[in-house]
């Protein structure tokens, strides 16, 4: 495959460079999401962006924030998608536009409407799927008119627009084929811009299926010291050469240190994921793999990029505008530079650790040689070239601790305007500055001793403080040795000046401006100063209500329906559900075991008859609950509080949630009156072969050995097991689980010669109601493979009955508002600490002031068992949930225990803040003990 993109000689790329009107550039990209910025935030974001020096950003579009219910479009407000591109347009930043329709992003769903999720027949979402490719045409006709009006070729900053996102992490049949059908899309749109399609883990095949006209691209996610990553990258990089495009990192890790080691492998775009930091406001939150597996994303959606949600800079944003003017020192002969595979140079003296050299070659002459320290402690090493060469480093020198240098070798320096060459340096060139009296050189180093070699033909000697000149017959060595500043002023033959500044590197993070006579402007280091602001204590209000029951407010969605059913069928896309049903028994006699939720998801609260049992994270998986003590009997009516957390944005088989097309709320409750344990007695034929297929169901087993499930031992590595018995239903329900607790290993189950399916170890339920009849014998055959040490467990049967007459009701952030307001009418007041009791739901009141800079708060919440839902004013600025409780899953993505609230939101100074506290550890209360309001 080979392929070269032009744009109409707007935006072009071979395997050497990109090009926008004409100019190669290094395009530093740092991501800046819209939907997670407050609008009146978004020009600040962009200027910072700007100032750190990066030239681009990536901004996802995501499908499901602008169409909120299915056909109900929004493109007003914090959506203003147009707006938005307009202000990274004057802000002089180039975009890399991601509309998915897929967009992964920690974002619900991956931005993929959950609507699609209930159609029937059901959809192959992500694929060349005729019915799913009818509905992304209809957000692709929404959101490709917005992009194309800001396409470099008509004078926007849009250079690049992303099919779909990581494709190579899904089971997409046909990736050629929905590559395809995207690129015609965007084509019928008019969008000339070069198509990308970025890969996850390196199928660059499965990523975009080398469709023409599609570029693939590379998302790289190393330990920042991998000690191979360069040889990586440089083999992608001759992989696409070879295709006649450039190698584009769309999406990597946050450090500085690791660009610079992708950009000595000849990297042209440098990516880093989430440098801007954000907030998932509303109920926007996505849940995924990200513990054990399953994980809940946090509202703040912050990894430790260069800018906090808030907007502060972080000590990476000097890191980041240092590589900049690097990048910028050497403008088009780094940007079409190429990686020379010579192998002349080496390291010598302490190289433990050292990764590289590795060479760059500068387009008209020249080389920049990468080395870097993957350790933390600094080396003292020398830089070697094969003998023969012009070029040499004397002595040796300092590369300090996690560092990566990028330094000049055999540079001409009419790249800057001037005669003569640089031949070597051990300090890394990072700013120039041009004039027409002449151009000045920064560089800076660490360590006492270093060396700059020049070929100047300067008319006089130069001048120079804190340094050492030797001139040797037109070649000067510029020996430094650790002053803070030093310079040397070369006077050329022709009038001009040629100045070259070395100082230390904490000088160069802090530089503004350097000038010809060899002084600098440097900016002083200013501390983070954020505090608790000594405003006078909120005057809080608090009220409580019945955690089961439903506010008033809430949309009914099923009434008295006879089974359950997932919200999304119902039109429930995000936020509460509250289900109650009718919790039968035939025989009053029979004592009440429990409760079985089956496939159930996200936040489960379960009640019988208003009494608390727990709170539970199932991940899609069915849960049971025992029910003990008195009263048990007696129970009548079942309740559940069901939020929806989101829906995952990957794709992975572990638990039934985090599948893509996965459904909340619940499949249904089973009112447990037996529970029997079959793991004893099982048959089993030790001879069943590498698989169960040829297995003939009606062999005679009565010479099989009789041993409790998953226990023949042998020397099989791993074991291969047909294992059988029979069970007979009872006549006393009408509802039957197979529950195979601790199994290990690959299982799957037939009953009656039919397959149910496989058992999997993390959602070991089985339902046996579809082959059941009470009286009639089943028989259960289960084949199990298992490497040495994995437990079989037990095998039970929950027998009981359907629970029915289920009432479904639903609550958005509106529904959830009007609640909040409704209940502060009758709120008493309250201070801090506030406890509630296990199970119980209550809203906390205050009206909060802006901060003084106008800038709004950091709150941050102390306590234990609770999660809370803030609201400021009529947004849900936050979904926290503080430690303790067996249900808390595993929090990711930012903090668990604080929320922003933005200055800009504040009205005339003020904004409501309205929290939803939820006790979901069962036993113990739930306490907020205080709420720390910090400055932003």
């Amino acid at each position: 495959m080979s392929m070269r993109i032009e744009s109409e000689s707007v935006v072009s790329l071979s395997g050497q460079a990109v090009s926008i009107h004409d100019e190669s550039v290094i395009l530093l990209c740092a991501s800046l999401f819209y939907f997670r910025i407050p609008p009146e935030l978004w020009q600040e974001r962009l200027e910072q962006v700007r100032e750190a020096g990066y030239n681009c950003i990536d901004v996802y579009f995501p499908w499901n924030f602008h169409e909120p219910h299915e056909g109900i479009w929004d493109f007003t407000g914090m959506r203003d998608a147009d707006t938005f591109l307009r202000l990274a347009g004057e802000a002089g930043l180039w975009v890399v536009a991601r509309p998915g329709p897929y967009i992964c992003s920690e974002w619900d769903g991956g931005a993929l409407p959950s609507y699609l999720y209930a159609k029937e027949p059901a959809m192959r979402i992500r694929d060349n799927d005729p019915v799913f490719l009818q509905h992304v045409a209809r957000w692709y006709a929404q959101i490709l008119p917005i992009l194309g009006r800001h396409e470099a070729t008509r004078g926007g900053s849009v250079i690049f627009v992303q099919l779909d996102n990581e494709l190579d992490f899904y089971d997409c049949s046909d990736p050629a084929g929905y590559m395809a059908a995207l690129r015609d899309m965007a084509s019928a749109h008019g969008i000339s811009v070069p198509l990308i399609a970025c890969a996850g883990q390196g199928g660059l095949l499965q990523a975009s299926g080398l469709t023409q006209g599609v570029v693939p691209t590379c998302n790289f996610y190393p330990d920042d010291r991998d000690p191979q990553f360069e040889s990586k990258v440089l083999h992608y990089r001759e992989v696409l050469r070879g295709m006649g495009v450039p190698l584009l990192v769309t999406e990597t890790n946050r450090s500085h240190y690791l660009l610079r080691r992708l950009l000595s492998a000849g990297t042209k775009l440098l990516g880093p994921y989430l440098q801007v930091s954000g907030t998932n406001f509303g109920f926007t939150n996505a849940t995924n793999n990200w513990g054990r597996p399953l994980a809940f994303l946090t509202s703040d959606y912050d990894f430790g990029g260069m800018i906090s949600p808030e907007g502060h800079l972080r000590d990476e944003a000097r890191e980041a505008k240092l590589l900049a003017r690097l990048i910028r020192a050497y403008g088009r002969a780094i940007a079409e530079a190429e990686p020379d595979s010579g192998g002349y140079w080496s390291v010598e003296g302490d190289t433990e650790g050292v990764f590289g050299p590795y060479a760059l070659r500068l387009e008209g002459g020249g080389e920049l040689i990468f080395v870097t320290n993957g350790e933390d402690r600094p080396k003292s090493i020398g830089l070697l070239r094969d003998p023969g060469t012009r070029v040499s480093l004397s002595g040796t020198w300092t590369l300090a601790a996690s560092r990566s240098l990028a330094l000049p070798a055999d540079v001409p320096l009419s790249l800057w305007g001037m005669p003569g060459r640089l031949i070597s340096s051990t300090a890394e060139l990072y700013m120039v500055e041009q004039h027409k009296e002449g151009a000045v050189l920064a560089f800076h180093m660490e360590g006492d001793a270093g060396e700059i070699a020049l070929a100047v033909e300067a008319a006089l000697e130069p001048i120079a403080e804190g340094m050492q000149v030797v001139n040797r017959e037109g070649q000067f060595q510029l020996r430094l040795s650790g002053a803070e500043t030093a310079f040397c002023r070369f006077p050329l033959k022709d009038g001009r000046q040629f100045t070259v500044i070395v100082t230390t590197r904490l000088k160069a993070l802090l530089t503004e401006a350097i000038h010809l006579d060899g002084t600098m402007t440097v900016s002083t280091l200013q501390p983070a100063s954020h505090s608790s602001d000594p405003l006078p204590a909120p005057a809080w209000q608090f009220g409580t209500r019945e955690g089961w029951r439903p506010p008033i407010q809430a949309v009914s969605v099923r009434t008295s329906g006879a089974k359950a059913e997932f919200l999304e069928r119902l039109g429930v896309y995000r936020g509460y559900a509250w289900y109650e049903a009718k919790a039968n028994r035939i025989d009053a006699d029979r004592q009440l075991q429990g409760f079985l939720v089956r496939q159930a998801s996200d936040v489960v609260s379960l009640y019988a008859d208003g009494t608390y049992l727990g709170t539970w994270t199932p991940g899609g998986a069915s849960v049971f609950v025992p029910v003990e003590g008195p009263g048990a009997e007696r129970m009548e009516r079942i309740q559940a509080r069901v939020e929806i957390w989101g829906h995952s944005n990957f794709d992975d088989i572990r638990l039934p949630a985090l599948r893509l097309p996965s459904l909340k709320g619940m499949e249904g409750i089973v009112a447990i009156t037996a529970i029997h344990d079959i793991t004893a007695n099982w048959r089993v034929n030790p001879d069943v072969g590498h698989s169960p297929d040829g297995v003939d169901a009606n062999a005679a087993d009565v010479l099989w050995p009789v041993v409790g499930f998953g226990s023949w031992l042998t020397s099989d590595h791993p074991s291969q097991h047909l294992f059988r018995r029979s069970y007979i239903p009872g006549d006393r329900g009408n509802a039957w689980t197979l529950h195979f607790p601790k199994l290990q290993g690959h299982a799957r189950l037939w009953v009656n010669g039919a397959d149910a399916g496989p058992i999997h170890p993390m959602n070991p339920f089985i339902d046996l109601t579809p082959y059941a009849t009470p009286g009639q014998e089943l028989r259960l055959e289960v084949y199990l493979q298992r490497t040495m040490g994995q437990p079989a467990g037990q095998v039970l049967v929950y027998e009981g009955i359907e629970a029915s007459e289920f009432s479904i009701a639903a609550a958005e952030e509106a529904q959830l508002k009007a609640e909040a307001d409704q209940a502060a009418a009758s709120a008493a007041p309250k201070e801090l600490p506030v406890k509630l009791g296990s199970g119980e739901v209550g809203w906390l009141f205050a009206h909060i002031p802006n901060s003084a800079q106008g800038k709004g708060w950091r709150v941050r919440a102390a306590g234990s068992g609770l999660k809370l839902t803030v609201f400021m004013d009529e947004r849900i600025v936050g979904r926290l949930w503080l430690p303790g409780g067996a249900g808390r899953p595993t929090m990711t993505g930012g903090s668990a225990d604080s929320s922003y609230m933005p200055g800009p939101w504040f009205h005339d100074g003020q904004a409501q803040l309205s929290i939803f506290l939820e006790a979901v550890d069962e036993p113990t209360p739930g306490n907020l003990d205080r709420l720390e309001f910090i400055s932003v």
